[in-house]
Formats: C-alpha cells, sequence, structure tokens
C-alpha cells in the first residue's frame, strides 16, 4: 500500500469513528480523489474489520450475524458484474428514461454512471433507487429516480405485486436493463415469480430491452421463466455466447475487459 492511499486510510476510519457515519461524496472532496477511489477504500477498510460499508458511505463497523440474501449474491462474480454494468451503462443516452429491475448486477449501474444529464430512472430496486440517487447527489448525474410502489422484499430490497405492475401500465420507457436468475437457449429464467413479473412488464413498456448476464448464469435454469432471445435487442455478458444459441449471435454483447472464452 503506498504511503498516500494508507495515510487517506488512517484519515477515514478517523473521520467515521468521530462521525459514525460519513458519505462517499465528502470523502471524495476531502480528500481530491474520485468516488470510486473512496469505495476501493471502504472495501478494504471493511474486509479488515475497521468500518462497515453502507450505501453511499461508512459507519462504525458492526459485525453482521445473518446478512441479507441479496447482500450475499452482490459478491458472487462481482467482477464480472461490475464490467457489465459499467458496459450497460455506457448506452445511456441524455434524456434517456430507463427501466432497472431487481438485479445484482442492475444494482451495479448506478456506480458507473458520469456525466448524463436529465435520466428518468424507474426501477422497483431499493438499492438501485439508493445508488441512482447517490449519482445524483455526487453530481454524476441529473434527472430524477421513481421508485415503484409495491410489496417489499427486504431480503431482496425490492418491491412488487399488483401495484406495481399497475403503475408500469402508465409508463414509456426508452430502455429497460433486465437481470435474470438463468438463461438456456433462446429462454431467460428468475428465481422469484413476482419480480419476474415486473421484469416482464418493464420489457413490453420499454422501446429497447437489454439483458445483463454473467457467466454464472449462462447454461443454467431457474424457477419462472419470463422471456425469450427475440424480446431483447442485447444481451450483455462476460463471456462469449455458446455457439449453439444462433439466435442470439447478432445481439451478444463482451463487456470491455472481460473474459472471452465458454
Amino acid at each position: 500500500m503506498n504511503q498516500l492511499k494508507e495515510e487517506r486510510q488512517r484519515l477515514i476510519i478517523q473521520w467515521v469513528n468521530e462521525e459514525k457515519r460519513v458519505s462517499v461524496a465528502k470523502m471524495a472532496t476531502r480528500f481530491s480523489v474520485t468516488p470510486e477511489t473512496i469505495r476501493r477504500d471502504l472495501t478494504e477498510l471493511e474486509e479488515r474489520e475497521q468500518l462497515t460499508r453502507v450505501h453511499g458511505g461508512a459507519v462504525l463497523f458492526t459485525k453482521l450475524e445473518e446478512e441479507q440474501a441479496f447482500l450475499r449474491k452482490l459478491d458472487i462474480n462481482r467482477t464480472e458484474k461490475e464490467q457489465i454494468a459499467l458496459e450497460a451503462a455506457s448506452s445511456i443516452e441524455d434524456g434517456d428514461t430507463i427501466a432497472v429491475d431487481v438485479g445484482t448486477t442492475t444494482v451495479h449501474m448506478a456506480d458507473c454512471i458520469q456525466n448524463v444529464k436529465n435520466l428518468t430512472v424507474v426501477t422497483n430496486s431499493m438499492a438501485a433507487a439508493d445508488r441512482f440517487n447517490q449519482a445524483i447527489e455526487e453530481k454524476r448525474m441529473t434527472g430524477k429516480v421513481i421508485m415503484l410502489g409495491g410489496v417489499t422484499n427486504p431480503a431482496q430490497s425490492s418491491v412488487s405485486g399488483a401495484m406495481t405492475l399497475e403503475w408500469l401500465s402508465h409508463m414509456h420507457m426508452d430502455k429497460a436493463f433486465i437481470s435474470c436468475g438463468g438463461m438456456v437457449a433462446d429462454t431467460i429464467y428468475d428465481y422469484d415469480l413476482d419480480e419476474s413479473l415486473v421484469s416482464a412488464k418493464m420489457m413490453a413498456s420499454s422501446k429497447k430491452n437489454i439483458l445483463l448476464a454473467d457467466s454464472s448464469k449462462i447454461g443454467v435454469p431457474s424457477f419462472f421463466s419470463f422471456g425469450k432471445a427475440s424480446q431483447f435487442d442485447e444481451v450483455i455478458s462476460d463471456q462469449l455466447c455458446p455457439k449453439e444459441w444462433q439466435e442470439w449471435y447478432k445481439r451478444w454483447i463482451i463487456a470491455k475487459g472481460s473474459r472471452t472464452e465458454c
């Protein structure tokens, strides 16, 4: 660890101990570094049990006896998911209205947003809504975040149900960024029935549908099928399209910096 980084992390720990909670934006400004640099610092410090990361910042270290299911899944193929999210975020344009469903890949998109103006984000993910609001606070984007109504699922940091579907029926989006629990040939699956119905409704309300699927999802079915290849304009992955999946060939995008072997 270089001296500047070591000193910055020492001061971060001291600041958190004094203030109890500190935001990424404030730390980035104080140390004249990017928010991404601060997030990496916080990850390292949390691994050393010197603080606990929360959305948008850090608090005093707290040992969690049982981690939420959503948070556990965030760490599976995390690097690949972040690469896919970066590729997806690069397709967002000024003035877009986008839908972002519940997923441990789509949630990273807000961290990758840079210099986007007048963006409207519609989501049923409480975690994604929080991160997009953080992007507004950090002035990496302007616009607004619409959190859909519905029944909450704290373990997944999501909402779903009849109210969610009703709200979406009145909306029209430019792009929908959709996650999945698995994909086999031309069929897309997810684990949760209610959340799958929300994803399908987002797709039906959008001009362009983009699927985000890391390698752990390829060739793996899960509980409920909610989409077909023909419904997606693009799929972004960290691996090449399987040779036998001809229906995807022209739509498959490899995230930059990802592996290129199946």
